[in-house]
């Protein structure tokens, strides 16, 4: 009998709407309606910040590294941008530009960590962290600069009850969907992700997907950095570290159906990872639950996914040939042709063997 297989996006989806239902009844038990406009516009902000850090953190994760610097990434981000806007709203490009590219130049050095000095990813990342947080610690004592107010309406302004940072988030969203599904680049990070010995032996490049995963990683989490610049109006030194970002958006990716190990996943499964966490977070804040508990209930919902995938992996790796395997047609060929293969293979040792005693 064949299997039904179902996708893990549609998981993360049948999950979603799950607890859209469970949140609605526990809200109106509140006596609120959790479709209201405002409560919409909250989930949906709260999606912003983590989204772009989870998408980023899709592309190194899909290619079996991992990024823990994007904390530190976001606050450097949040500082560059505000000293250099110095409220002045001429100095909005410069600011982002600059910015963009010096957190390339993290990513960028993150890549070649991983993949020429062959740093494991969760170390070199961690190491570039670290290093990030003394500059940080030994720079700034404090909050600094300033974000003009045309700058700020990025994080304050919406259309209707979705913000327009919910907007760019979801845009950036279908550029990375584009990137992963229908160019070259995206197929080989996935063969990277997968095996990368043989996407070697493929003839793929295994350092360039990787690299350009690590500094769009980066990029994303500076992105990130410059909203919450634009909502806090200053840079701040902790502000990455203090929202925990880098756990979290890694957690949103397993939930998101995302292979930890790589070669496998997909960025709308990590949006609605992100959107399950929001959820769930919004209608803890309005039951006003205890910030403790948050933590414990993130980590149940963190280590069901996670459990449920892991089997759906072990079911999948099952046997590709006979019954019940995945490949499908050609076992009987496979069958007829199995005694000529063995008499073939006979034969070819029968003949090695007459080669070496001539030799000898």
């Amino acid at each position: 009998m064949k299997r039904l297989r179902i996708d893990s996006t549609v998981i993360v989806l049948a999950i979603l709407l799950l607890a859209i239902v469970v949140g609605a009844i526990l809200v109106a038990t509140q006596g609120r309606s959790f479709f209201s406009p405002g409560n919409i516009r909250d989930i949906l902000t709260g999606m912003s910040v983590l989204g772009l850090v989870a998408i980023g953190q899709t592309l190194v994760v899909l290619g079996a590294s991992l990024d823990l610097s994007v904390t530190y990434v976001m606050s450097l981000a949040s500082l560059i941008g505000a000293t250099t806007m110095a409220g002045n709203p001429a100095n909005i490009p410069w600011a982002v530009t600059l910015t963009l590219l010096v957190c390339a130049g993290i990513g960028l050095a993150n890549g070649l960590i991983v993949t020429v000095l062959k740093v494991n990813g969760f170390i070199a990342t961690l190491g570039v962290g670290l290093i990030l947080q003394g500059v940080l610690n030994t720079s700034f004592q404090g909050s600094a600069g300033s974000v003009p107010w045309d700058f700020q309406l990025l994080g304050a302004t919406g259309i209707g009850p979705v913000p327009v940072s919910t907007i760019i988030m979801i845009a950036l969203a279908v550029l990375v969907w584009f990137l992963l599904d229908r160019t070259r680049t995206g197929a080989h990070l996935f063969a990277v992700g997968g095996d990368p010995e043989v996407a070697r032996l493929s003839g793929v490049r295994t350092r360039p997907p990787l690299i350009a995963a690590h500094v769009l990683c980066s990029v994303f989490a500076g992105l990130a950095g410059l909203l919450l610049a634009s909502r806090l109006g200053v840079g701040s030194p902790t502000v990455g570290q203090q929202g925990g970002y880098a756990l979290l958006s890694i957690a949103a990716v397993v939930l998101g159906g995302t292979l930890l190990l790589g070669g496998r996943g997909s960025v709308w499964g990590t949006i609605g990872g992100v959107a399950i966490f929001a959820v769930v977070d919004n209608v803890m804040s309005v039951m006003q639950v205890n910030p403790f508990l948050k933590d414990v209930v993130r980590g149940v919902v963190i280590v069901a996914a996670v459990a449920v995938y892991s089997r759906r992996a072990i079911v999948r790796r099952r046997t590709r040939f006979g019954p019940g395997g995945t490949r499908t047609g050609g076992d009987a060929a496979a069958l007829a042709a199995a005694p000529a293969m063995a008499a073939a293979s006979a034969a070819l040792t029968a003949e090695t063997d007459r080669g070496e005693g001539d030799g000898r």
